[in-house]
């Protein structure tokens, strides 16, 4: 009868234990399912918040697990007190770069430096943006790689941020004492609109030992054709001048090779023009910058119908609500089929 007893007690005792993981269990699998499993089309750097989330979640179920034992409180105390000492060497010794590029993933996304799309420079990093995360930003390079830069390397370095409404262009060249600078100026500027920049200029940089270093400038409106506008400016520089018979050479070229004090330095023949291509070089370069940005505006563009859409429904009468639920569900069917496909351009990038 006692060993009866006794088994109908610990039974008794335990039932809390076991209802409290059967609903933590419960609990969970829901919460990620909700959280997690039907956002999979995210991406984990998207579904890195609702993660944490989780982790959250799932220190509170630890928390009551502990608390339903049938232990005396003493001993709970001490289980609860191993647990946080667990816990808290976890992220002391090995999560502590994570959160810092966490924390500074939010800075960056509080104060927006840039956007996906975007021409940046940091240190000796440039490239297009393709991916804000929380823990890195992923940029594309001139020669087509993919560079993830941790965030916490991004706010503790300078950020040179190519502006959507235009830049500078610019290319230095040395010309001898000889060349009049009045003779340059008008040359230079007509390059510089011949390459398509509009409001050029001249400076003159420095006056050297040998030569005269000159810089021309202009605006480039169009910024996606930075790398491009850079090439047809040395182009048309090199045109233009030789055109109006200027050389284009320093004088102590003279010391390398014996010429004739009236020689010019300039090419023979004029070489044919290569047949234009029809892709453009950054369109090789930063092809998937190029669909990260065109993905992101066409999303911000559909979020900001799909909201209209939801205020209007809060006013709408009877015969115009199921009107636009049906746009409300379409719009939503668009945004969620254009992030799967930007997934898949980045798995297979």
């Amino acid at each position: 009868m006692l060993k009866t007893d006794s088994l109908i007690n610990i039974v008794t005792a335990f039932i809390p234990l076991t209802l409290t993981l059967i609903g933590v269990v419960v609990g969970l699998w829901i919460a990620h399912v909700i959280l997690i499993k039907r956002h999979a089309e995210l991406g984990n750097e998207k579904l890195f918040s609702r993660q944490l989330i989780m982790l959250g979640l799932t220190l509170i179920a630890i928390l009551l697990v502990v608390l339903a034992m049938p232990v005396s409180d003493s001993s709970r105390n001490q289980i609860i007190g191993l647990v946080g000492l667990v816990i808290s060497g976890i992220f002391a010794f090995s999560s502590s770069t994570i959160f810092a590029n966490l924390l500074a993933g939010i800075m960056l996304r509080i104060t927006k430096p840039f956007r996906t799309g975007d021409f940046i420079k940091v240190s000796d990093y440039f490239g297009r943006v393709v991916e804000r995360g929380l823990l890195d930003t992923e940029i594309q390079t001139e020669s087509r790689d993919l560079v993830a830069l941790p965030n916490t390397f991004m706010i503790t370095h300078p950020i040179t941020v190519t502006r959507a409404s235009g830049t500078i262009i610019s290319t230095n060249l040395s010309l001898g004492y000889d060349v009049h600078h009045g003779d340059l100026e008008n040359p230079l500027i007509e390059a510089a609109t011949l390459s398509g920049l509009t409001d050029a200029f001249v400076h003159i940089v420095e006056l050297g030992d040998f030569a005269v270093t000159y810089k021309v400038s202009g605006k480039l409106d169009e910024v996606k054709s930075l790398i491009s506008a850079r090439t047809e400016l040395n182009r048309q520089v090199l045109d233009v001048l030789h055109g109006k018979d200027i050389e284009i050479v320093s004088p102590s070229f003279v010391n390398q090779r014996r010429i004739a004090d009236d020689s010019k330095i300039i090419p023979t023949s004029v070489a044919p023009k290569m047949p234009e291509s029809k892709t453009s070089a950054e369109e090789v370069m930063f092809d998937k910058a190029e669909a990260a940005e065109q993905k992101e505006t066409e999303v911000e563009e559909l979020k900001k119908q799909l909201v209209e859409l939801e205020e209007a429904l809060k006013t709408a009468v009877d015969q115009q609500k199921q009107q636009i639920k049906d746009k409300i569900s379409i719009l939503s069917e668009k945004i969620k089929t254009l992030t799967n496909k930007q997934i898949e351009t980045e798995t297979n990038a």
